[in-house]
This record gives C-alpha cells, structure tokens and sequence, in this order.
C-alpha cells in the first residue's frame, strides 16, 4: 500500500470521525473513489444514499429504527401471506367464495397472490443470473435471515412458492412495457437451466436469494412500477458492498441496509423504469437525447457520423443510464464509478457526462467503423479501465 494511498485512508477517517460530518468534505474525497479498507466504502454510500443521518450520535438509534422497520415488512408481506396461504389450502367445508382461488374479485387475497407470483418469477428469473462471472452470488450468506428460516415454521416461504408455482404455472417475462413472453409450462419444468443458480439446502441460503427477497419487498411496497427487469443489476452492487463489509456488525445487517439505500436511489431513479414518462422532461428519452446533445457541444464530428449512420441514443444509452452503467463493466469497475456518481450532488447528470465520455474514449473506432461495426461497439463496450472516464466526465 503506497503511502498516499495510506494518507487517502486516514483523511476519510478523519472526516467520519467528526460527529457531524461535513458533507461537502466528503462529497470532494469520495468522488476520487472511495477505499474498501475498514468498511470505509459502505460507511460512505449509506451516508451519500441518506441512508445514514450526517450527525453521528443519531446513528445507533435510526439503524435500530430502520432495520425493525425492515424485519416488520418481513412479517406482513412475507412470513403472515404464507401463513394466510398455508390456511387458505387447507380442505375445508366452509369455504366461502372470497376464500376461493376461482374469486374474480380483483381485490381477492387469491388474486393478489397470483399477481404476486408473477412479479416473484421475474425477480427469480433475474437474480439467478446475477453476476454469473463471479462466484459471490451463488454461496451462502453468513448471516442467512432466521425470521424466514426458522425451521419451526410451516408457512410458504418465497422459496417454496417458487418452487410450486413454477412446477404449476407458466413463466411470464414482465419488462417496463408489461408482459411480454409466456412460455409454455412444459419449459418452466426445468427449474434451474445451466446457467442459473441452484438453492441451497435448507437452513441456509444464498447471497441472490437475499437479493430475491429485498426486491419483492420493494416490488409489494411500490405498486405502481412493482418490480422491472435491470433492478437486480442496480441493487446488486449495493448488496455486493454491504455484504462484502468487513466490520461484521455492518455486515449483520446488509440485507435491511441495502433494502433503504435501494429504494432510496430508486427514488431518483425510478421515472426512467417507468414506461408513461419517457418522453417527460423527467424520462427516460430526454436523458438519452441529452447524451447526444452534450456530444454535439463536445465532439461535433463524432456526433455528426453516429446522426449520419442513423445511430440512435436509444439503441445504447437506454441500459448505459437505466441500469447506472452497471452492465456494461466488471462489479468492481461499477462499483469505482459508483462511488463518484453517488459523491456528486446532481448524480444523474453526471451520469450523462460519463456517458458522452464514453463515446469520446472511443471516437477512433466509431470514427472509423460502418453501422453494424459501432453498433457492437456500442453494445459492447470495448474498454475496460475505467480511470479515463473519471477524469474525461469531471471536465
């Protein structure tokens, strides 16, 4: 370790050792990135995603606060529908017809349940395949949440509902303009092709279904867009960061602190996963149009060939800005970008700087290439060093 590096370190403790953190002061340190070394990295974000108040005697008890809060969403929209589940399904005589499945009341607790399957085996789906290429995904949590699995419970965990709804229903693919594919049951038979993570024996469970879990609590507690495909992409760096916290009283708790400083981000981010208010001043499509009109300021020759070549911002910047560059590099390489987007107080325009920058580190190749050529450069994005973009998007 290099003794700036060393130095870097000890002025990040200095600054959160204050007991009311100058925010600004930390904004200007964690925007060069922020050191992993002694929780540092998670202590930021939760400060920076105003998951952690800047005065420090606050924290012991707005943790508490937050995490009980966390553990009750636990028992009323996961452990007490099980329970109901596990009552509705027992044979019985008096069955009345809002106890019964075939209810086509909209309001049914049947009915909410089966709309609640479908979102659960998109998130399923999608959290399996979480960061294939690395190994964290798919082992076992330390600190496996005991609330769900107590082995004294006889309710319907999420896992066993996926399990059987799987094997009894179709598969349905939801994405931001709504269903999309319905494959057959005979496909949904196999339950966990190649390429996606198996369960783990019970008693313990693995760091995607902890994942699985923060999104369907999400998804129950914001109805209106519920679950999207490309959350678990956003949430999964920040779980990543959490769970990986070598202060193991932090890291106890990365399931409750990831849930806020998630749906604390998405409440930034939220209108560009939302279909009706893309072409608001608040969408999707005007961030992407704002990627090319900044181009044109920066790199008029460049942002003349991709206009000539019919090369649309929303062939490439719609995943680059929806999902905050997370698919487009290795986790640690987002997690580096991350720690400079959160540190920036308008976030999501630097992001569109990171973007335009992007395409500037590759104006050779894009210069030099016909449609289908850019397009996969585009789609793919050909560097890895994320270095450059850092100081190209602070200029």
């Amino acid at each position: 370790m290099s003794t700036a590096y060393r130095n870097r370190i000890q002025d990040f403790k200095v600054t959160l050792s204050e007991e009311n953190i100058n925010l600004k002061t930390l904004r200007d340190l964690c925007f060069n990135g922020i050191p992993f070394e002694g929780g540092i990295r998670a202590v930021c974000w939760k400060i920076l995603l105003n998951y952690l108040p800047l005065d420090q005697t606050l924290w012991e008890s707005s943790l508490k606060k937050q995490r009980d809060v966390y553990c009750q969403f636990l028992k009323e929209l996961i452990i007490q529908p099980g329970i109901t589940k596990a009552d509705l399904g027992q044979s019985r005589e008096d069955v009345t017809m809002e106890d019964h499945p075939l209810n086509p009341n909209p309001d049914s607790r049947w009915n909410t349940y089966f709309k609640d399957n479908e979102i659960l085996l998109q998130i399923d789906k999608d959290v399996r395949r979480l960061y294939p290429d690395m190994a964290f995904f798919q082992r076992p949590t330390e600190y496996p949440c005991q609330l769900i699995l107590d082995p004294q419970n006889d309710y319907e965990t999420l896992r066993r509902r996926i399990e059987q709804t799987t094997l009894k229903a179709q598969t349905v693919n939801r994405n931001r303009s709504g269903v999309t594919n319905v494959s057959s049951p005979g496909k949904a038979l196999n339950l966990y092709p190649s390429n996606e993570y198996e369960v783990l024996p019970n008693g313990s469970e693995a760091h995607w279904e902890v994942v699985e879990r923060i999104l369907f609590i999400y998804a129950k507690l914001n109805p209106g867009i519920a679950y999207v495909q490309g959350m678990n992409e956003i949430v999964g760096p920040i779980y990543y960061t959490f769970a990986t916290d070598p202060n193991s009283q932090w890291k106890e708790h990365a399931e409750a602190d990831t849930f806020f400083c998630f749906t604390n981000l998405m409440s930034e981010n939220r209108d560009n996963f939302i279909k009706s208010l893309d072409d608001s001043q608040c969408g999707i499509t005007y961030k992407m149009e704002s990627v090319y009109s900044m181009l044109k300021d920066k790199d008029l020759e460049l942002y003349l060939k991709l206009e000539e070549q019919n090369i649309k911002p929303q062939y490439f910047t719609f995943r680059w800005l929806t999902l905050l560059l997370s698919q487009e590099f290795l986790l640690p390489d987002v997690i580096r970008i991350w720690d400079t987007l959160f540190s920036d107080e308008g976030r999501f325009n630097f992001l569109i700087l990171v973007c335009c920058a992007m395409l500037i580190l590759i104006r050779e190749n894009l210069l030099a290439g016909d449609f289908t050529v850019n397009m996969r450069f585009l789609q793919d994005y050909p560097i890895s060093d994320v270095s450059p973009l850092q100081s190209l998007g602070a200029k």
